[in-house]
């Protein structure tokens, strides 16, 4: 132990800790703008500079280590001066128009302005403009950047993509696509990380909530929308609602206070991605098509993106099952339509996502069969539905519990669980058992795949009349990419693999509420493990309404009709 004293407190901490921890520990909080525990702690941002007794200079409390006997002043008039100056040179680089900022009111740089009292900047404003295609799902400003290296870190050492780089040095410093290249055409998968990890607006979602409106005024069409599983765990936290509040069924009533005519849980499509892709899984399996190499599940598109950047020579091991998001369209424009005699042409599927890749997903040409065209017509993320709420003047604490449409109500503890890592996975093992030997295993006879295991992938063998499953579940792409080149090599096998993009997958989405510091997606994952455990109906395939589909229009799990509208045509 260390023994220090920080702002008059004499305390003892491990040796190693920093300065920054020291403080944490005794209450005292030391802004910062670019520090992220154990992914960022280079000290780029200069605002958490702390007073050492009998040092002239000022050091960064995020990475010095404190030392026996030392004294520390954390808000002394020295570094009060000292972080003020720097805020305001940050602020003369920034374009400081925070009523049409999308990060305003939670925004890190706004917030340490305001609590140091900087009420104008003394220096030349020097604001960077670059050129970005704001039709592509991902955003940059430029003119908003601070510099502060979060983006790199966390797109580096989390998810191992290295699509940012820094350039310059000096006031010329700038933050950019690695290799001059263009965001198109880079391998960026989405996963959005580096939005939530942005302390400013420099980095946010393509707004498409106009698109909404104009479909809204349309008298001629007819909005249908669906809410994923992981939107309900998180879209009540920036509206001030508990998550006891914060219901999926109040999201019902909000978006029909909105003017939306139909409301559906993609938890229900979530059930009939399970049907499929399990169907698909057993058939593979009994072939003996996955001795080699395993079947990867699909329903993910910032994965979907990985591999086919990353190992193109493994994407035909994706499942052909599209995602439950792609599913609730084609079901919308088909069987919904015929059942509702709507012209599928009037019909605006929209979808509210923890995600950016579902946009990109949105957009590609995977709709065949019957309706040929986009299965979804718009997506929008956890942090739109938000703003839309605000936008209509909609208290969230006068919202009412509402019920989903008919005839699609019904969802399952499974589908409920795809938000989370492993619980694709689960549910799939759930209903796959079911269709070897024709009856249900325990409920929970396959949670030992949750959580992450230390070397970033879980793993575990079952047994299913007689056979051997083996498995495994990743998220984060950083962890995905180490799996993948264990898999390549042979030095793993596994029969079915489950993997999400998003570190504690959809759940902890790039489109979900932003919390400064905070890393949510465990929190938010067993929120989604508690309802399942609370559910009625457990397996994908005792959603009755899920039968009726099948019963009415596909036949069964796997037909050629299945397969035409529910499966990627390639």
């Amino acid at each position: 132990m260390v023994n220090i004293t920080i702002d008059n407190h004499t305390i003892a901490v491990p040796a190693g800790t920093t300065i920054m921890e020291a403080a944490a520990s005794i209450h005292i909080p030391i802004p910062k703008l670019c520090y992220l525990k154990d992914i960022n702690e280079i000290g780029a941002c200069r605002v958490c500079v702390v007073e050492i007794e009998g040092q002239d200079h000022l050091v960064t409390s995020c990475n010095n280590v404190v030392e026996e006997g030392m004294t520390i002043y954390t808000n002394s008039p020295k570094v009060r001066r000292n972080r003020k100056h720097t805020v305001e040179m940050i602020l003369s680089q920034h374009d400081a128009q925070c009523a049409t900022c999308v990060r305003s009111g939670n925004c890190t740089l706004q917030t340490i302005a305001n609590d140091l009292n900087v009420v104008e900047s003394p220096y030349k404003k020097e604001i960077c403009v670059e050129e970005w295609d704001t039709r592509y799902p991902l955003v940059r400003d430029a003119s908003k950047c601070v510099k502060c290296m979060r983006c790199i870190q966390v797109c580096d050492k989390i998810q191992g993509m290295h699509i940012w780089d820094v350039s310059g040095t000096g006031a010329r410093t700038t933050v950019g696509v690695s290799g001059n290249r263009d965001i198109k055409t880079a391998d960026c998968a989405l996963c959005g990380q580096c939005i939530t990890h942005c302390p400013t607006g420099a980095l946010r979602e393509r707004d498409d909530t106009e698109k909404l409106y104009r479909a809204l005024e349309d008298k001629d069409t007819i909005v249908v929308a669906q809410i994923a599983p992981a939107v309900r765990t998180a879209w009540g936290e920036s509206l001030g609602l508990s998550r006891e509040e914060a219901t999926v069924e109040k999201i019902v009533d909000a978006l029909r206070k909105i003017g939306v005519d139909y409301v559906f849980d993609t938890t229900f499509s979530a059930d009939l991605t399970i049907m499929e892709e399990g169907t698909e899984f057993v058939e593979r399996f009994t072939k003996g098509d996955l001795d080699m190499y395993p079947m990867f599940t699909s329903c993910c598109p910032g994965w979907v993106r990985f591999i086919k950047s990353q190992y193109p020579q493994m994407a035909n091991r994706l499942s052909s099952a599209k995602s439950p998001q792609e599913m609730f369209g084609a079901v919308m424009k088909t069987a919904f339509a015929k059942k509702m005699d709507i012209d599928p042409d009037r019909i605006f599927a929209l979808s509210i996502m923890p995600c950016l890749a579902k946009k990109d997903e949105r957009e590609k040409p995977l709709f065949h069969g019957e309706f040929a065209g986009h299965g979804v017509d718009l997506v929008l993320t956890t942090r739109e539905l938000d703003r839309l709420i605000r936008a209509d003047h909609i208290d969230p604490k006068t919202l009412k519990d509402s019920a989903f449409d008919a005839p699609f109500i019904e969802g399952t503890g499974a589908g409920v669980i795809f938000g989370a890592t492993g619980g694709v996975m689960e549910a799939a093992l759930r209903s796959a058992y079911y269709l070897i030997t024709g009856k249900n295993p325990e409920a929970d006879a396959f949670k030992e795949i949750r959580g992450v295991n230390k070397n970033g992938w879980t793993e575990a063998k079952f047994d299913i009349a007689g056979n051997t499953v083996e498995i495994a579940v990743v998220s984060g792409l950083q962890n995905t990419r180490n799996l993948m080149e264990a898999i390549r090599k042979r030095e793993v096998h596994y029969h079915f693999v489950e993997v999400m993009a998003c570190p504690g997958g959809c759940v902890g989405g790039g489109g979900q509420p932003i919390h400064e510091g905070k890393e949510m997606a465990s929190d938010r994952g067993s929120n989604l493990y508690f309802l399942d455990k609370t559910s009625q109906l457990r397996f994908s395939h005792e959603n009755p309404d899920i039968k009726h589909l099948y019963d009415e229009y596909f036949g069964s799990p796997g037909s050629h009709k299945a397969h035409q509208l529910l499966h990627v045509q390639e």
